[in-house]
């Protein structure tokens, strides 16, 4: 009877990885059989871009790397361009363009050479042990780089490669953004404005041992509040003369955040905080140097943090608030007032995003891979692909899956590369067929 339950499994289990092979066309079966044969130069090629130290600031470091993919693109018809970013202080953007049949989608890769690991961090090299490995940006975006490589190059064997028009965007300081982003993400503004999907190659999210589909990502946004007050002997506080001092102030409007702004999809945090006599920032905006006694009433306070939101609407709502609650109801004495630096746009979860996972998920069921559902948007942080959300329908996650990202303990899935490869090879040639919007 165990046997014949055994023998039935296996008829099952046959009978499914045959039936998933028959919902493949001939050369999507090809893409598959490529991406096997090419995961281990593929993974030769990781460990070689990840040992090239490419942190954020190390601008020779980040060209480099760009300089090891080039040959790699090339060998696949596209025309390669570097785009420095001398203006913003950062190293620039490698921008790669296949052109294909006329009037079919345009799809739009996104990615990005550098790593939050500059040259002076003890996290250097790429060690692999079985199906993982570990080492600076492994999994944030090497591995995403590479994972697109090779979805790439199966397409080209398999012959799919050559209708299909795409282009390549790499920043090198998706990590440490350049300012002004106006410039910075210029390059990839205009991309995104001429395409008609954008596929983005950071990392898979995966909840308890399942691949999960990420339609949307969050902004990130970030503001200082400073508060003012009257210098007095704290024997007066509270008087009409003397007021109620600055750092009473920043705690009223703190405490009106915590009360009156929360919302759903919306996360705010306070992360730096000082009041007193002075309260200086330093250049980097990470401290705040401060000065007082006990018995002096602060004429200055300074608060810095960040809101993260789903949408532009959501953003605009959100600020509004937080500047309404910082205008009004001042306390006796003191004053306020508040910078917003909105860097990361939101990708909101739209119908379009949500109708290419619905492609995808189609590809996983012809592939007998199971459905990927959609990631809760709080589960993903800010990224590149954002700044092109408002104008093309995109996915995210199509990298390796991996654990400790911008940590020392950053480590990448290498099983997961071949069946990314797969999806995004067979999704960017069967839209390669559709016919383009633009």
């Amino acid at each position: 009877m165990r046997q014949t339950i055994v023998k039935a499994a296996l008829c099952g289990a046959m009978l499914l990885a045959t039936t998933a092979q028959a919902a493949l066309s001939p050369a999507e079966q090809k893409i598959g059989a490529s991406v096997d044969a090419g995961h281990e130069p593929a993974i030769a090629l990781l460990e070689k871009i990840v040992n090239q130290n490419s942190g954020s600031m190390n601008v020779a470091g980040v060209k480099a790397v760009a300089d090891m993919l080039r040959p790699e693109f090339e060998a696949l018809g596209f025309t390669v361009s570097w785009k420095p970013m001398d203006q913003v202080k950062r190293a620039g953007h490698f921008i790669a363009v296949h052109k294909g049949k006329a009037g079919t989608t345009k799809m739009l890769l996104i990615g990005h050479l550098d790593t939050v690991f500059e040259p002076d961090s003890p996290f250097q090299t790429f060690k692999r042990e079985g199906d993982w490995a570990a080492g600076p940006g492994v999994g944030d975006d090497k591995g995403g780089v590479v994972t697109m490589l090779l979805a790439l190059k199966a397409m080209q064997a398999a012959g799919t490669l050559k209708n299909a028009n795409i282009e390549v965007v790499l920043t090198g300081d998706e990590e440490d953004s350049g300012d002004p982003v106006s410039i910075s993400r210029a390059d990839l503004i205009a991309a995104g404005k001429r395409a008609d999907v954008a596929l983005d190659f950071e990392g898979l999210s995966r909840e308890d041992g399942k691949d999960m589909g990420s339609i949307a990502r969050r902004s990130s946004n970030s503001w200082t509040l400073t508060t003012s007050g009257k210098s007095a002997h704290s024997s007066g506080i509270f008087s009409a003369a003397a007021g109620d001092g600055a750092v009473y102030e920043m705690a009223r409007i703190i405490t009106a955040f915590r009360k009156e702004l929360p919302e759903p999809n919306l996360t705010f945090n306070v992360g730096l905080i000082g009041g007193g006599q002075s309260a200086d920032v330093d250049k980097d905006g990470v401290r705040i140097a401060v000065t007082g006694k006990t018995n002096i009433i602060p004429p200055v306070a300074v608060a810095k943090g960040d809101f993260r939101t789903l949408s532009q609407d959501q953003t605009e709502r959100v600020r509004a608030k937080m500047q309404a609650i910082v205008d009004s109801g001042h306390l006796p004495g003191t004053g306020a007032s508040i910078a917003f630096d909105l860097g990361y746009p939101s990708m909101a979860p739209t119908a379009g995003n949500r109708a290419l996972l619905g492609k995808l998920n189609g590809i996983n069921k012809d592939l007998g891979l199971p459905e990927m559902p959609e990631l809760d948007p709080l589960k993903r942080g800010a990224g590149d692909i954002s700044f092109v959300a408002q104008d093309v329908d995109g996915l995210v996650g199509l990298g390796l899956a991996s654990t400790g990202d911008h940590s020392p303990a950053e480590k990448a899935d290498l099983s997961s590369m071949p069946r990314q490869a797969k999806r995004a090879a067979i999704l960017m040639t069967r839209l390669s067929a559709e016919k383009g919007r633009k």
